[in-house]
């Protein structure tokens, strides 16, 4: 399919993703992988990777030590663009602080955030208007790949702490108890799509209780509405995130059904031609930066440091009562062998993702994260 038809087709939760910008863009597709690049190793990251097919709920994530990798300036300056959903959430915390800690500096990297949400961003990332896009492979970016767009998913970003219970939550109704709630032909509230990464880990919770995606239905709602919804009776279960949920959490009359799961991030960092193959040494700079700023701030339980979550607070614009109303989260900056294909199976099932099923290595690059942290393939 060329880009430019693509553009006039490409489904994101059920509504048409339109970019002026498509037009511009070359139809030839992704460029030809390149040949793998030289990897040393690297001081502090003996335990900077990890076994992607590792799935066990209670891995721990890797890590290096407390300033590693060390930085690498770039012989010439480079002005990198990065879009970001929102500047709010806390899994975006890591971009935030590594520009104000300097840490890109450090690498010779000016790089800008810019508020954009994904489905804009998507066209400009495959043109090269942006560098980089801090989302998630959600249906749109797989339609996109599909299609022609030079777009890898490159980093992860987080999972849930075991403590977490950001998820799908049902009311417990009379004569049910918490074990036996069952979800086929329920209503569900969700402010986010069925194109959403989020859909795979609704899929997993309904599946322990009775229902499946299609056998349900969805009602959208305002990020406002959806606890409001819960709790008067309009919707049968909501996803409820950070930390609204807190609002139920004890209360007999709510039960978690289950949430992201723990140890597999899904989202992150997603790179278009400029960082993959024009310039892949900003690319490993760039990660460079991002996974040494998770090592020296991120790398365990953050938020028991009171002043970094003070400053934290401020940073995200946020009250620090609400920031520290949840468990820190595990950043985590590799990606998980078959979360891809477990992600388009849920897409697919939910009718928000066309064609063939994309294999892993047209949707994932794990080489930039692993040269930045020292590990030959």
């Amino acid at each position: 399919m060329r880009i430019s038809t693509l553009c006039t087709t490409l489904f994101v939760a059920g509504s048409l993703l339109v970019s002026a910008g498509c037009a511009k863009h070359d139809s030839s597709g992704p460029a030809p992988a390149a040949k793998p690049r030289p990897v040393r190793a690297v001081a502090g990251c003996a335990k900077g990777w990890t076994d992607p097919s590792d799935l066990a709920p209670g891995r721990a994530p890797a890590r290096c030590t407390k300033g590693a990798p060390a930085p690498r300036p770039l012989a010439k300056k480079r002005k990198l663009v990065v879009a970001t959903g929102t500047l709010a959430a806390e899994y975006v915390a890591p971009l935030e602080v590594a520009v104000e800690k300097g840490e890109f500096k450090k690498e010779g990297l000016d790089v800008q955030l810019k508020v954009l949400p994904t489905p804009d961003g998507l066209p400009l990332l495959a043109k090269g208007d942006i560098d980089a896009q801090w989302a998630a492979p959600e249906a749109a970016v797989m339609n996109g790949i599909r299609g022609g767009f030079d777009i890898k998913w490159v980093a992860g970003n987080f999972s849930p702490d075991p403590a977490s219970k950001s998820g799908l939550w049902a009311r417990v109704k009379d004569g049910e108890s918490p074990s036996s709630v069952t979800m086929k032909g329920s209503k569900m509230g969700t402010m986010i799509g069925k194109g959403s990464v989020v859909t795979y880990a609704m899929e997993k919770a309904l599946q322990k209780h009775g229902g499946s995606l299609n056998s349900i239905g969805f009602q959208q709602l305002g990020s406002a509405d959806v606890l409001t919804a819960l709790q008067n009776g309009g919707v049968d279960s909501a996803w409820l995130l950070d930390p609204v949920w807190r609002k139920v959490d004890g209360n007999a009359k709510y039960t978690f059904l289950g949430g992201q799961p723990l140890g597999e991030p899904l989202g992150g960092l997603l790179f278009g031609p400029n960082l993959l193959t024009k310039d892949p040494d900003a690319g490993v700079a760039f990660l460079r930066a991002y996974i040494r700023t998770v090592n020296t701030y991120f790398a365990g339980d953050y938020k028991a440091d009171k002043v970094f979550t003070a400053s934290l607070a401020e940073l995200l614009k946020t009250d620090k009562s609400v920031l520290t109303a949840t468990p820190s989260l595990r950043m985590d900056w590799e990606i998980r062998k078959g979360t891809t294909d477990r992600l388009q199976k849920a897409y697919r099932d939910a009718g928000v993702e066309q064609g063939d099923p994309l294999p892993e290595n047209k949707v994932v690059d794990r080489s930039l994260y692993g040269e930045a942290v020292g590990h030959k393939p």
